[in-house]
């Protein structure tokens, strides 16, 4: 759990918005993009955290949508961290190659599923500590398991989608997504910790791009000072 440092309610001269007045704008794009995407959850198709884990690990430089592809073959043969644990490598990297960085990402979560069976009866940790102590496994995996996957709300998720959008919205001008983190955990009630990354990815899907964000047609707009956008 974070321990969240106390941030002076002055407005600076950077343009981000003063902490009180950033709350209340939260508050605000919360509720909207919970009317603009009702539905927003994880995209990653899993039955069980171990599933969610092994998806999560993949999903670092690849699609969602590919992942996806990968895994309902590769779930349909490997059940249990145990399964994982005694793959040999070659067979592993082979079933992943298309996610991308596929030697890397093949240890990874054989070392992972290794030590899922050695340390925890092969079962997925429900504590962020324990998960962040695995291989492959840092923050964003560990809260994207327990969130998703358990329902526990450690801390918000920040990938390139979140990170981009609170930003251009003015919550927070940090690029380091640990400081993103806990930016939001201060500015968010912990009971929308969870779905507030769900809501933003799909809104930098659907309108909040990288190139070319859709700003005409954005909801958002009347509270977003567009901060770095051209």
């Amino acid at each position: 759990m974070w321990h969240l440092a106390q941030v002076a309610p002055q407005r600076r001269e950077t343009g981000v918005v003063a902490i009180l007045d950033a709350r209340r704008q939260a508050k605000k794009i919360v509720r909207q993009l919970r009317r603009d995407y009702p539905d927003a959850t994880c995209a990653l198709n899993f039955s069980s955290p171990l599933e969610l884990l092994v998806a999560t690990i993949l999903s670092a430089q690849c699609t969602d949508k590919r992942v996806n592809i990968v895994t309902k073959e590769l779930f349909a043969r490997y059940k249990t961290a145990a399964d994982f644990a005694k793959l040999p490598l070659p067979t592993l990297e082979r079933a992943i190659q298309s996610t991308g960085f596929f030697r890397n990402k093949a240890k990874n979560i054989r070392d992972c599923c290794r030590k899922l069976v050695q340390q925890h009866g092969g079962e997925v940790p429900r504590d962020i500590e324990s998960l962040v102590a695995l291989p492959g496994v840092g923050r964003k995996t560990a809260n994207v398991v327990l969130g998703t996957g358990f329902g526990i709300a450690s801390g918000v998720v920040v990938d390139t989608h979140v990170g981009r959008i609170v930003r251009r919205l003015g919550l927070t001008e940090e690029a380091d997504p640990v400081k993103v983190e806990r930016t939001l955990c201060d500015l968010l009630p912990k009971k929308d910790w969870i779905d507030f990354s769900h809501l933003l990815i799909a809104h930098g899907r659907a309108v909040c791009v990288a190139r070319g964000p859709k700003c005409d047609r954005c909801s958002l707009r009347p509270m977003c000072p567009r901060i770095g956008v051209v």
